[in-house]
């Protein structure tokens, strides 16, 4: 007799129905519930009654099979079982993931069916960690299809196991052609030969690897990443990473080739200020030496005339000069407080005499919430200003021309000061209104225009403008004819008076010439005798030289008290010079050396008072610039 016959079927289906760690539901044909044991109720958190409360159904039936028809169909003669995935609903609420494998109890005599018999696994472990692994897979198969290096993985033997799209154009070989062919005929046996030596020093080794070969033959430049291929914490290949760096080796090319050409682009600036600055010196310094003298009306206009187109050439060179410098990104902002009013003020004195010239009314208006003490760069404010009013009066035949200074509040921000040019002038026409800030453009036809200039005074304007961070624009004159040419800048305000400028005017009262010794360092005798000839006019006397190496003699010999010395000099210049001087000298005999130079460039001043120089001027000088420099030391001396 079996073991089966001893205990009998009932007590042993009993058991193992409420012993199983798996749930077991008995459901009738028609999908109601017959029992469910206790493993299931534990599975899915409820009590039986809980349980039988819910769809019998839905422990039977799958998304697929979802009535007795087809369940029934399926469980035919041929498939007794069949087995589906599903998720259910804890009574926690969480979800839980179940496998079902479905039964039909048929009668043995007549084979009708009778009820379905479920069992249910849980699953939700498995499901959870290959859902994740099926992530991970697809994260590594989308970050290797679309990455833009090139992915190739090799084993241990060096044989390729798989690779990118990539891959494909770095190599020129499709990745069915690579698979299961040796590395080393992409990156070399050495190279090779060092991945898989046992003491591989992967970031060296990745170093040494700088180029892959193509099919075609030639060695595309590459930066290689290695890494090794771990699984079950043991090595079972590599991935090579390889980023092809054709295209960053052209645009680090052509990015030394740009700085290159910038270099030589301001070199030639510097040489071209030099260059035009130096005769320019000699020109407009003569005419002033001129009309110190006795002339008759008729040489003096010829005189005066020689000097205003000397003038308005050096202010072409000065726009170009300060465009290029501008474009090149070489201008920063040199801020101090100032006060606003006497910088309008000073601004509206330099043009007045043109204004005058021309019959041309000039009024102010600024508006008392303006500040007085603001914190900027008034050098470019006057540049900007001085551009406007100068274009104001020159477009102006007759009528008026005035300023008027505002404060824009904007909410959350600092209030912004606005500048508005007007004048009763021609006007421009509206179809040039949009390029009027263009560098180069010109209203008027350069054949039949009435008034000179580079065309890149506005287009500084709008830079200049930009750097201070404000805006500028163009408007019609609402109010008749005439132009608006309205700006905004962004100041800081200060209400205390500590940066209130010193505007004092440079008096003329010097002392007698013997008392003071004056060195020229200059190697353009033209220049040189601009300078005597200034200082003579001023009453001083003064001893002149050709080259630095002269300078430091002279010095020797004589203990100068002011040296003006020019920077480019044949044999030693300027700056050799100064340092030459400086060194064979005590303190207490410490000349006020003042560099004069043809340079113009951003900087330039910076540079030369930095290296010990005491004053600094730009070529061409004039009269009023060296009393000035004289003045200034003679008030430093007696302090």
């Amino acid at each position: 007799m079996s073991d089966v016959n001893i205990f009998g079927h009932q007590a042993l289906f009993e058991h193992v129905y409420k012993s199983a760690p798996i749930g077991i539901a008995l459901v009738t044909v028609e999908g109601h519930w017959i029992s469910v044991n206790p493993a299931a109720c534990k599975m899915f958190g409820y009590t039986e009654e809980e349980l039988m409360a819910q769809p019998a159904s839905d422990y039977v039936y799958s998304n697929c099979i979802n009535n007795k028809e087809k369940l029934l169909h399926s469980l035919d003669d041929t498939s007794s079982t069949i087995a589906v995935e599903k998720q259910f609903s804890h009574k926690d609420g969480n979800q839980i993931w179940a496998s079902m494998h479905v039964s039909l109890v048929r009668d043995d005599k007549e084979n009708t069916p009778l009820f379905f018999i479920s069992q249910i696994v849980d699953i939700t472990d498995s499901k959870v960690a290959e859902q994740r692994l099926q992530e991970s897979i697809e994260r590594y198969t989308s970050l290797k299809k679309y990455n833009h290096d090139a992915i190739i993985s090799f084993n241990l033997e060096g044989k390729i196991i798989n690779g990118n799209q990539m891959a494909e154009q770095l190599t020129g070989f499709k990745i069915p052609e690579l698979i299961g062919t040796k590395i080393s005929r992409l990156i070399g046996e050495r190279n090779l030969s060092r991945i898989l030596s046992s003491a591989a020093d992967y970031v060296a080794v990745e170093k040494g690897i700088n180029g892959i070969h193509h099919r075609d033959g030639h060695t595309v430049e590459v930066l290689a990443t290695l890494a090794p291929i771990v699984i079950h914490n043991q090595n079972v290949g590599f991935y090579i990473i390889a980023k092809d760096m054709t295209e960053q080796k052209r645009l680090i090319i052509e990015k030394e080739a740009a700085e290159k050409t910038n270099k030589a682009k301001s070199e030639f600036l510097a040489m071209m200020s030099h260059e035009i600055r130096t005769p320019m010196n000699g020109v407009i310094g003569m005419t002033d030496l001129i009309l110190e003298t006795e002339l008759d009306e008729e040489q003096r206009d010829y005189v005066q005339i020689i000097k205003k187109s000397g003038t308005t050439l050096l202010n072409i060179i000065n726009d170009i000069l300060d465009f290029s410098k501008i474009e090149s990104g070489r201008t920063e902002l040199v801020e101090e407080t100032f006060s606003l009013r006497i910088a309008l003020s000073e601004t509206m004195n330099m043009i007045l005499p043109k204004a005058l010239e021309k019959n041309i009314e000039v009024t102010t208006s600024v508006a008392s919430e303006v500040p007085d003490q603001v914190h900027g760069d008034v050098t470019k404010l006057r540049q900007v200003l001085m551009n406007l009013l100068s274009n104001a009066i020159k477009f102006t035949p007759n009528g008026a021309v005035s300023i008027s200074v505002q404060c824009l509040n904007h909410e959350g921000n600092p209030p912004l000061i606005q500048f508005s040019v007007v004048d009763t002038g021609i006007g421009v026409p509206e179809e040039k209104v949009a390029h009027l800030f263009e560098p180069f453009y010109q209203v008027d036809h350069y054949m039949t225009r009435k008034v000179e200039g580079t065309g890149l005074g506005l287009a500084i304007c709008k830079k200049l403008v930009k750097l201070m961070g404000g805006d500028i624009w163009y408007e019609r004159n609402l109010n008749g004819s005439g132009s608006v040419f309205a700006f905004t800048v962004d100041f800081s305000f200060k209400t205390n008076a500590s940066g209130i400028q010193n505007n004092g005017t440079i008096q003329e009262n010097h002392v007698s010439g013997n008392e003071l010794r004056i060195l020229i360092a200059e190697d353009n005798e033209v220049n040189q005798l601009v300078l005597k000839k200034m200082l003579e006019k001023l009453g001083y006397n003064s001893t002149t030289v050709q080259n630095g190496l002269e300078a430091v003699e002279a010095f020797k010999r004589h203990p100068y008290d002011i040296v003006f010395m020019d920077i480019q000099m044949p044999f030693m210049d300027g700056m050799d010079a100064v340092k030459a001087i400086k060194e064979s000298i005590s303190s207490e005999r410490d000349p006020y050396i003042v560099a004069v130079t043809a340079h113009a460039i951003k900087g330039d001043r910076e540079r030369y008072l930095e290296m010990g120089m005491d004053e600094y001027v730009s070529k061409p000088v004039s009269m009023h610039m060296i009393s000035g420099i004289i003045d200034k030391f003679l008030a430093e001396k007696k302090v």
